[in-house]
């Protein structure tokens, strides 16, 4: 048996264990994504009431839409952030502000045609998909930590066709239309076809069953889960270890914050469930 301490979680981290820069990054994205639908409504409205609405409008009111759904995939990857496949919402951040960066170019270029406008409008094509497919697998990925084989078979599946759908549907842009041709055609936008909609199934279906479908229990060996030790440290079982150890691993954090916040919500539930109450009649009158 390993010995683990209960210490206080450090200031780089929050009650659960997660990182506080990954709460920070979100509270900045779904800021900004207030921010940019602000300004799109109040170009809109600027416009409706003046009448005029010339390119400047026309690029203020696509940026802002772009920032805002920039920040909306930005939200979605930031929620597997702080967990064991945080390399995951990293990559699809990075591809976002890659979409970001050629939006905002392909935007306010000078000139909205020619052969460079158009490798810009692929390059930004492909990067939307990408960034957009990665934030749609990122929340599905939140569901690793469920043992259910129904629930992981259909995570695993609804992510590969997620991966399908991209591949299928960047080809295009990329070749300049060159593939599918000929012959592969039908094939190639059939087999495109079953991937969104398989895609689009498992989207649907399996959050909704991960809220009915339970993990089974693993059974439990008798043995005193708790020891006291030194001041300030608990001696955990074996068992108790190795639950701590995943736990951690799959949330990014260490031991000693799992241990920490499993101590303090089993206490903070101890003080709410304990009420002063009023006593009885019969007390009363005795």
């Amino acid at each position: 048996m390993t010995a683990a301490p209960v210490v206080t979680p450090a200031t780089d981290h929050d009650a659960s264990g997660r990182p506080l820069a990954v709460r920070g990054f979100r509270r900045a994205a779904v800021i900004t994504i207030i921010t940019s639908l602000s300004v799109t409504a109040l170009v809109g409205i600027g416009v409706l009431v003046t009448g005029d609405f010339g390119q400047v409008q026309v690029r203020i009111l696509a940026t802002a839409l772009l920032v805002a759904g920039f920040s909306i995939v930005a939200l979605c990857d930031l929620a597997l952030a702080g967990r064991a496949l945080r390399v995951v919402a990293l990559v699809s951040i990075g591809v976002a502000v890659i979409a970001l960066a050629l939006g905002v170019v392909l935007i306010w270029s000078v000139s909205w045609s020619g052969a460079s406008f158009g490798q810009l409008c692929r390059a930004f094509g492909v990067a939307g998909i990408w960034s957009v497919s990665l934030a749609q697998a990122n929340l599905l990925l939140l569901l690793t930590r469920r043992g259910h084989p129904v629930i992981r078979f259909g995570m695993v599946a609804t992510v590969g066709c997620i991966v399908l759908t991209a591949v299928l549907l960047s080809l295009p842009i990329v070749t300049e239309f060159r593939i599918p041709t000929g012959e592969t055609a039908l094939a190639f936008w059939r087999a495109f076809g079953i991937a969104v909609i398989l895609d689009a199934l498992g989207t649907i279906t399996v959050p909704v069953l991960a809220l009915f479908l339970r993990d089974a229990q693993k059974p439990v060996t008798p043995s005193a889960p708790i020891e006291p030790a030194a001041s300030g440290w608990v001696r955990l079982s074996g068992e108790l270890t190795e639950r701590v150890a995943r736990e951690a691993a799959t949330a990014g954090t260490t031991p000693d914050h799992v241990v920490a916040y499993a101590v303090r919500s089993h206490l903070d539930a101890r003080e709410q469930s304990i009420t002063p109450r009023a006593p009885g009649v019969g007390e009363a009158a005795r």
